[in-house]
């Protein structure tokens, strides 16, 4: 091995090795069970960020952990054709060159997102595989491939033929720039400054007003009643009458509501049912009027009077104000913060807007959903999410699926001249289906559908549905879905309903729900706050300059674009170091509780790749010390183990079960953390150390020398195997070094058994005693680090009170304590012998004495130690007063205050010890 990890030449050479050699594919099953999991299909247009690499090192985890186990294991790795965020990639493009998708016609521009998809649509799959990420790459689909597509025909004509998908007119969220119906979560909503406006509408019968308060005053022309509170004293009287509606003319209502809150504005509230979703659901109660007042570009149509049509929402309602305020009919105007709908791509305000669209009506398909979840057939991890989905699913809405653009699934239907529409896998199918003659001109609608239609077939249309395929009865349902839980219900829930419908069977067992990654004051990731991490960028490093133009590119503000760059600096003076894949791989294994939002800290990246590059030494240190020598291969050569030996095999077995535990528990950051602290704490800085005695003294026999080295290379080749799930590369590079020393002949250490824990080599008796040997060796090195002895200085010791167990241990093992603890001689004091002034550390009863006559200068230590108190006492008299300041803790950062109140604490700790210490020495 070379002296030095380097990450990125044996990542390369590694996954070119896997892939190509077939490794990620379903191999024969040893244990008789079959695991699976589905990608959820990132976009085609998409690069990998923080929250795909985190979700993607968890799922291949489990992948490599049951392919390791021996279970038949399928990743099925696939991207979205994601409508929406594609067709303005390619229209932008267009736009760029004074075009739009009208210039090039349907087909044409259909044909251009296909070359744009064929040249650069693979990003984020090469990204993945930078990342680790081991699915069968040959088993590869896409939502918009010919088989997906004639899943999601199938699906909707069913749907359609059993009156589950149904054509109608109702309020969606429309956005103006797109021209299209959008999701719920492709709307963000924020809260922005606005304005409240208290407006008059006179009483048809002249004897008043009603002042109504609205956010948008330009939605007054589609009113269609004025709304109270049924119990509200102040306007029973009025109930039944009738306004005037200004600037229209039109008499409507006053009607009584319990959705309408007294305490806000003046507890009179406008309805306009087709441009509010609230007041859609009121007016479906009052069967009022829907009367849409906009284009398709969020512009007065011509259902308003003639003077504001034509007018751009926003226009509209100044000139609304305006002409309200000239007529004395605008009361008051106050500041007012609401929440405002922005569309994701767009960021143009989302409109409540009346269309015809296509909806699934989900009725009937929750409630199957629901109970498979209720019966245990699917469970959530952690159980709490099984709220959010019930909450979601008990108050489900008809599913709009239509979209008004034109990359996607063009939906299967058909209309004549007169407007009839006639569904069907494809027009042929629909003309016999019906008996058309050919003459009847048919044209398919120009909508396609919304992308998580087809992303709910996703579990079983990837396995050849609707053929009854191989894979689809081996590998469904699937075994574990994992999750962001932002998407219970746009993906989970659906894919969950359709699955039970069309297979009759769960799509998945489990659901496991992982926390969004924020940053290290847990702030969400977003390129307009400048703290987005690249995944790439921490496994290969990325210079400073690089990382300010990377985070400022594309700014419109030129302000904003300066407050990024000045933090940037400010964070990364010296740019982001390269960690490798392996431990960007561990930090978000270690942070991967259940459930919890993940705050990314570099610090840990950091501590990680030194975790890494302690692994690579002590695998050095191995081969070493056993390259060649026997290494316990030849079976008819003794073999004497000792107490180290013993305890490290003993102590591995606890670890292997351990680790077992929390990857069957979806607890990543258990499984990491017992990880590292075996590797680091006990096999390097223990073990290796124990190994190091018996290796180099010259009278230790070849058995024993035989035992450590074959101990040294099994325990090594087992901790590889276990640690190969959350970090491939480093374990592949040492395995194939280590394997032949422990008798291996595997090609790939990714194909080799997962470790299981042995029973019978535990040995409770061994762990004791070596117990007690680390408790006398930490004993020593307290009093040499409290009294500044140098490392180096070989110490004489005595052992007071003493048991007969104390005593047969110190036999047993004076060679690890006399080289570990770097003793010069080891005097057991009988009852009656007067100790020397001397430091003192116990092990158990036992007390070990360090005499201190000659070992150190009392006075100059004395003088060391009280000028180092003197300095703290000044440094914690500081902090106390900053933090006793009302105004620092007032005005500044909240984060700023707790690290002071961290510095505070840590300063009186340090005091406090080195108070301590002072006493001890002032005493001998």
């Amino acid at each position: 091995m070379e002296k030095h990890f380097d990450p990125t030449t044996i990542e390369k050479k590694w996954y070119s090795v896997w892939e190509h050699k077939g490794y990620f594919k379903p191999m024969d099953s040893t244990t008789g069970d079959n695991y699976s999991i589905m990608i959820p299909p990132p976009n085609v247009t998409g690069s990998l960020h923080m929250g795909h690499a985190f979700q993607d090192t968890i799922m291949d985890t489990l992948i490599r952990y049951h392919r390791m186990k021996g279970d038949s294991t399928l990743w099925q790795p696939g991207t979205d054709h994601a409508g929406i965020a594609t067709q303005m990639v390619v229209e932008r493009q267009l736009a760029a060159k004074g075009l739009s998708r009208h210039d090039l016609g349907r087909d044409a521009f259909i044909e251009k997102i296909w070359e744009w998809k064929a040249e650069s649509g693979g990003t984020i799959t090469q990204q993945l595989r930078r990342l680790g990420a081991s699915p069968d790459w040959s088993r590869e689909r896409f939502t918009m491939d010919d088989g997906l597509s004639n899943a999601v025909k199938e699906v909707f004509v069913q749907l359609y033929e059993e009156d589950l998908i149904y054509r109608g007119k109702r309020l969606v969220n429309w956005d103006p720039v797109l021209h299209t119906a959008v999701s719920d979560l492709e709307v963000i909503s924020e809260e922005e400054q606005g304005s409240l406006w208290h407006m008059r509408y006179p009483l048809t019968d002249g004897s008043g007003v009603l002042v109504v308060a609205t956010t948008r005053p330009e939605t007054m022309f589609g009113d269609q009643a004025v709304a109270v509170h049924p119990e509200d004293e102040r306007y029973q009287h009025l109930i039944g009458q009738t306004i005037t509606l200004p600037l229209v003319g039109r008499e409507i209502p006053i009607i009584a509501d319990d959705y309408v809150d007294k305490d806000f504005g003046t507890g009179c509230v406008k309805i306009t049912p087709a441009h509010d979703f609230n007041d859609y659901e009121m007016g479906k109660r009052h069967n009022l009027p829907m009367l849409n007042i906009m284009t398709i570009d969020a512009a007065m149509n011509d259902e308003v009077p003639e003077k504001y049509r034509g007018l751009d929402r926003f226009k509209a309602r100044q000139a609304v104000i305006d002409d309200l305020e000239a007529l004395g009919l605008m009361e008051v105007i106050k500041p007012h913060k609401l929440m405002v709908p922005r569309g994701d791509r767009t960021h143009a305000v989302i409109e409540p807007f009346l269309t015809d669209q296509w909806y699934v009506a989900v009725e009937a398909l929750a409630k199957p959903a629901i109970d498979a979840v209720k019966n245990g057939d699917i469970e959530f991890v952690p159980k709490n999410w099984e709220n959010t989905y019930f909450e979601w699913m008990n108050n489900i809405q008809d599913w709009c699926i239509s979209r008004q653009i034109w990359w996607g699934h063009r939906i299967p239907a058909w209309y004549d001249e007169s407007g009839k529409v006639y569904v069907g896998r494809d027009e042929a199918e629909v003309r016999a289906k019906h008996n058309l003659p050919a003459d009847l001109a048919l044209s398919q609608d120009n909508d396609v559908l919304d992308t998580w239609f087809s992303s709910a077939l996703w579990t079983f249309s990837t396995l050849g549905w609707p053929e009854d395929t191989e894979e689809l009865k081996k590998f469904h349902p699937t075994s574990v879905l994992v999750t962001g839980f932002d998407i219970i219900f746009f993906w989970v829930a659906r894919m969950i309903m359709m699955t039970l419908k069309f297979k009759g069977e769960v799509p998945f067992k489990q659901v496991y729900v992982h926390g969004l990654v924020r940053d290290g004051e847990g702030q969400k990731m977003s390129k307009s706050k400048g703290n987005v991490l690249d995944p790439i960028d921490l496994i290969d490093g990325i210079d400073l300059e690089s990382l300010v133009q990377k985070r400022t590119s594309g700014m419109m503000q030129p302000e904003k674009a300066a407050q990024i760059e000045k933090a940037t600096r400010k964070q990364f003076a010296d740019g982001i170091d390269a960690y490798g894949t392996d431990a960007l791989r561990f930090t978000f294994a270690s942070l991967a509780s259940t459930g919890r939002d993940i705050r990314f800290d570099m610090n840990r990246c950091e501590g990680y790749r030194n975790f890494c590059n302690k692994l690579w030494n002590a695998t050095r240190f191995v081969l070493m010390n056993t390259e060649g020598y026997d290494t316990g291969v030849d079976e008819s050569l003794p073999v004497e183990l000792s107490l180290a030996d013993k305890w490290i095999v003993s102590k591995l077995q606890g670890l292997e079960s351990e680790v077992a535990k929390q990857f069957d528990n979806y607890r990543f950051d258990l499984a990491s953390t017992a990880l590292y602290e075996f590797i680091w704490n006990e096999y390097c800085d223990w073990y290796l150390e124990l190994a190091k005695p018996v290796l180099n003294k010259d009278d230790s026999g070849d058995a024993a020398k035989r035992g450590t080295r074959k101990t040294l290379v099994r325990v090594l080749e087992t901790l590889l195997r276990l640690l190969h799930p959350i970090t491939p590369f480093i374990t592949e590079e040492a395995w194939q070094a280590v394997a032949p020393l422990a008798g291996k002949t595997g090609n790939s250490l990714m194909l080799e058994a997962y470790p299981l824990a042995d029973p019978s080599k535990v040995d409770v008796d061994a762990e004791a005693e070596l117990e007690w040997v680390k408790a006398f060796i930490m004993g020593v090195r307290k009093i040499r680090s409290e009294m500044d002895i140098k490392p180096s200085k070989a110490l004489p010791i005595l052992l007071q009170n003493a048991t007969e167990n104390d005593q047969a241990w110190l036999k047993n093992n004076t060679v690890f304590l006399t080289s570990l603890a770097k003793l010069e001689s080891i005097t057991l004091l009988s009852p009656n012998d007067t100790a020397p002034d001397a430091a003192v550390a116990l092990v158990g009863e036992m007390q070990i004495l360090i005499p201190m006559a000659g070992l150190i200068d009392k006075d100059a230590e004395l003088a060391r130690l009280q000028k180092e108190i003197t300095r703290l006492q000044g440094e914690t008299q500081r902090l106390d007063g900053k933090l006793s300041n009302e105004s620092f803790v007032a005005r500044a950062p909240a984060d700023v205050v707790e690290k002071e109140k961290q510095k505070l604490q840590d300063s009186l700790n340090a005091l406090k010890n080195l108070e301590e210490q002072y006493e001890k020495i002032s005493q001998l």
